[in-house]
């Protein structure tokens, strides 16, 4: 159990080492979340929105603002975090494979990503809940943090799973970027008066954003939404284990069928 315990740590501290010395994505948490939200502060207008919330099956009336804070929010903690663990598990998966195949377990590995990938979205997504409630309160502020965090762990979950299936750095950034746009943009009433459309549930943040605009704007909590983020999470948390786990075995098999290979 201490010899676990001992893997599990150590691993979970090069990764948190790891983030540290990402300077852009420290750099996008600290500037890029207020800017973000004070830019739509200060353009987008302010006018009442209708919108049909799936989660309470409510038809509501918003305002343009601050339901474009909250999407702005998620846009924000969504493109770091995905970012942020895209590029660790990218630049480290070189390195994980040879760990792995002298022996360090992968679950060990795998659980490090993990622990460092939940606190880095629970802190800047408590972060992104105080910036955006220095302009705008809403009714039940932890179940907005709540929702941030789903957004960020489902977001953060693709990163991984890129980071561990694709070959370029740039086609990870460009999905990242591309995919929380798309999301964020199509679930915004105000950017997309069509947002209620019955496609839009198969999105990864749609339960982060209907549980948001409950949360700004209701009293009540649509507590199966706020799981739909984290089934997202372990849904590509599996896909980047099994990933890694497959190639690893390969690497294995290919060093092996080299030394035993007549010379």
């Amino acid at each position: 159990m201490r010899r676990a315990w001992t893997r599990y740590s150590t691993a979970t501290g090069y990764a948190v080492v790891e983030h540290l010395r990402n300077r852009l994505a420290l750099t996008l948490v600290v500037f890029f979340i207020p800017v973000w939200i004070t830019l739509v502060v200060l353009v987008i207008n302010d006018a009442d929105v209708p919108l049909f919330l799936r989660a309470t099956e409510q038809h509501i009336t918003v305002s343009g603002n601050d339901v474009t804070k909250i999407s702005s929010a998620i846009n924000a903690v969504t493109l770091i975090v995905g970012f942020m663990m895209f590029i660790v598990t990218y630049r480290a998966t070189e390195f994980d494979h040879r760990l792995a195949h002298a022996g360090y377990p992968h679950s060990h590995l795998l659980a490090a990503r993990l622990t460092s990938l939940i606190v880095s979205a629970a802190l800047i997504c408590a972060y992104a809940v105080a910036i955006t409630c220095g302009y705008w309160m809403p009714n039940q502020p932890g179940v907005l943090w709540l929702a941030f965090f789903g957004a960020a762990l489902a977001f953060g979950g693709i990163g991984v799973m890129l980071g561990a299936l694709l070959r370029g750095e740039l086609e990870g950034m460009f999905l990242i970027v591309m995919l929380s746009i798309i999301d964020t943009g199509l679930q915004n009433p105000v950017s997309n008066p069509s947002s209620d459309n019955g496609i839009i549930r198969f999105l990864p943040c749609y339960g982060a954003m209907q549980t948001s605009v409950a949360a700004g704007f209701l009293h009540t909590v649509p507590a199966a939404h706020l799981f739909l983020g984290p089934l997202w999470f372990l849904g590509t948390v599996a896909v980047a284990g099994l990933t890694f786990r497959l190639r690893t075995h390969d690497r294995r098999h290919h060093t092996r069928f080299r030394r035993s290979a007549p010379r």
